[in-house]
């Protein structure tokens, strides 16, 4: 599994629109791990005398309404809001691979359960599971991580166990179990390593749409609170300022649409260079 995945990444990183995504999608996560040091300036200082100035020298991005740099505010959002996005679907697909996983395997009630919550929370949108979580939770980043978690938990759980479903018919697996080995053997060795391709596949794409939720739940002021730099916050504090300095609101929302363009795009490279079309359209 290890040598199709970099072998399918090395794939997706030869096609052109693969090396332009890929690359984009580098380098942003290098900004985001070393944005604290390559900042251009302090992120939570105030320059009431450079309020709202246009793009230039030396605030490439322009200055918010209380004077900060929006070019490191940018940069430094990209590890708010990354790291955020990237955290809460990681922990929804390793849940989801288990539910999925033990609901395709042993079926019965088990699985029936499992499928009906699942089925009701995949009747609701993303961003109202997500928005009626942060509300009772309260605003901040680990409610937001908790309510994008959970709003995508569905997607994977649902996923995982077609694909076990799917593999639990193939003949090495019955001769696995008539051979006597133990479910948990079967599917920590067997299963789930052949099922999940096209889940790391679904989750690299799930990152840009939590890119988008994590936004908008920072847009109503339920994400990252002041004054951490977010782009959904960032974006937000800008609505006042839209007629008066419209770049305060158009550079972080511009960040946004192209890291979630990038990241589709070298989804897609990376889905035609493992061939697994067939198997995600199968579910």
């Amino acid at each position: 599994m290890n040598a199709l995945a970099q072998s399918g990444v090395g794939r997706a990183f030869a096609t052109p629109l693969g090396l332009f995504s890929g690359g984009y999608i580098l380098i942003l996560l290098a900004v985001a791990l070393t944005a604290p040091w390559i900042t251009p300036f302090d992120v939570t200082i105030q320059d009431l005398a450079n309020s709202n100035a246009a793009p230039g020298w030396p605030h490439l991005m322009s200055t918010d309404e209380f004077g900060r740099d929006v070019l490191s505010r940018v940069m430094y959002g990209a590890r708010t809001s990354l790291s955020v996005s990237a955290t809460a679907i990681g922990f929804s697909m390793i849940v989801g691979m288990a539910l999925g996983a033990a609901a395709g395997y042993f079926g019965g009630l088990f699985e029936r359960a499992v499928m009906t919550i699942v089925d009701l929370t995949w009747s609701f949108p993303d961003i109202l599971i997500a928005l009626m979580l942060v509300a009772i939770i309260g605003p901040g980043l680990s409610s937001t991580m908790f309510a994008i978690a959970v709003a995508y938990l569905a997607q994977f759980t649902r996923l995982t166990r077609a694909q076990i479903v799917q593999l639990k018919r193939e003949t090495f697996i019955e001769a696995t179990i008539n051979l006597g080995a133990t479910p948990a053997h079967i599917l920590s060795r067997h299963l789930l390593p052949n099922a999940v391709a096209p889940v790391i596949v679904v989750g690299m794409l799930a990152i840009g749409d939590g890119i988008i939720l994590e936004a908008t739940l920072g847009f109503f002021g339920l994400g990252a609170q002041p004054p951490t730099p977010s782009w959904g916050a960032m974006m937000s504090s800008g609505t006042a300022q839209l007629f008066l300095a419209p770049w305060v609101i158009i550079f972080p929302g511009l960040v946004v649409a192209v890291t979630v363009i990038a990241i589709n795009l070298f989804g897609d490279a990376l889905i035609r260079a493992l061939d697994i079309r067939e198997r995600l359209r199968g579910t």
